[in-house]
């Protein structure tokens, strides 16, 4: 008898402990969601351009676009998973007659000016880009055009992109929206130095990242100011999206399989699912609150401080006039 109270009292301390943490758990997920977008916004009729558009924040960002009733262009350097993204995007509700590939690859600057040529040759006018695609990488890479890899695929190619398309964007009935991804991390970063910033000795591969990512940033500061003075409606800003469950470490040391199960776990229960992190940029994307603001930064659905680097007006012109002479051939 004696044993059969003690079983049952092992038994309901194993349930209240387990819904201790259940219920911990629980409020724990709801508090890292962070900021939803939950206006009722239909996106019918408009034409978004999204990067990196075949996984994570692209992907949820691509599905909540399509099921607003948006047309959408995926580009994505691989034609093998943008097909393959599309029909997981079908099986999630979305209209694959808007939905549409096109190849680019940041890595060449050639890439990004053939699918913007074929952007313009399709379409009259763009709504909507947002510039998403990033790497991380663990190893000093220099691409076809001579930059780091990070460098280029994160910032040179997509500040490419967005001069290429901005006739198109300055066409948008509604004013055209950029958006640009950037990270918490580019507040590590204190300075850009244009003539290390490809070189070996200067790599590093959480300082590249942050260094591309405060130039997202920096960027859209700059290019409202050129758009405020020429008149244009068009606006584009930026944002961090939160710390997100996605391949971005794919390069790095977590992606080992023995860390990957551990890392796995842990990611599941104490970062972002893809789907919270596009929430700030359907935000930015969409939002009716949002119209005619540009040069903002943005985290959980709500304006943010940048860091005092990003804000300043002079780094800012300085990012973009090396931008423009770096491109200027592809332009």
């Amino acid at each position: 008898m004696s044993d059969e109270i003690q079983d049952s009292d092992t038994f309901l301390k194993f349930v209240l402990y387990s819904s201790i943490l259940a219920v911990f758990l629980y409020f724990i997920r709801r508090y890292l969601k962070g900021g939803q977008f939950t206006e009722r916004v239909s996106a019918k009729n408009l034409i978004a351009v999204v990067t990196g558009a075949n996984c994570g924040i692209g992907f949820e960002t691509v599905k909540e676009l399509n099921l607003r009733k948006a047309k959408v262009y995926m580009l994505c350097r691989s034609e093998k998973n943008a097909l393959a993204a599309k029909i997981q995007l079908a099986k999630r509700g979305c209209d694959s007659s808007r939905l549409n590939f096109i190849q680019c690859d940041f890595t060449s600057l050639d890439s990004v000016r053939n699918a913007a040529r074929e952007l313009l040759r399709v379409e009259t006018h763009i709504d909507i880009l947002v510039n998403n695609a990033a790497v991380l990488m663990t190893k000093f890479e220099v691409t076809e055009d001579g930059f780091e890899k990070t460098w280029q695929t994160n910032h040179l190619g997509p500040f490419l992109l967005t001069e290429l398309l901005l006739p198109a964007l300055k066409k948008s009935e509604n004013g055209g929206r950029i958006v640009n991804v950037s990270a918490l991390i580019h507040k590590k970063v204190k300075k850009l130095d244009y003539e290390k910033i490809n070189e070996k000795k200067h790599f590093g591969d959480w300082k590249c990242y942050g260094e591309s990512k405060v130039a997202n940033i920096l960027h859209a500061r700059q290019l409202t100011r050129r758009l405020h003075k020429s008149g244009s409606p068009v606006t584009i800003n930026s944002l961090h999206p939160g710390i997100v469950n996605t391949d971005l470490l794919r390069n790095t040391i977590f992606a080992k399989p023995v860390i990957i199960s551990i890392a796995r776990f842990l990611a599941n229960i104490f970062l972002k699912t893809p789907l919270d992190g596009a929430q700030t940029v359907l935000h930015v994307a969409l939002s009716k609150k949002l119209e005619g603001v540009s040069g903002k930064y943005f985290v959980d659905c709500k304006l943010a401080a940048e860091s005092e680097f990003a804000s300043n007006d002079q780094a800012s012109e300085d990012l973009y006039n090396y931008s423009i002479e770096k491109v200027s051939k592809f332009l």
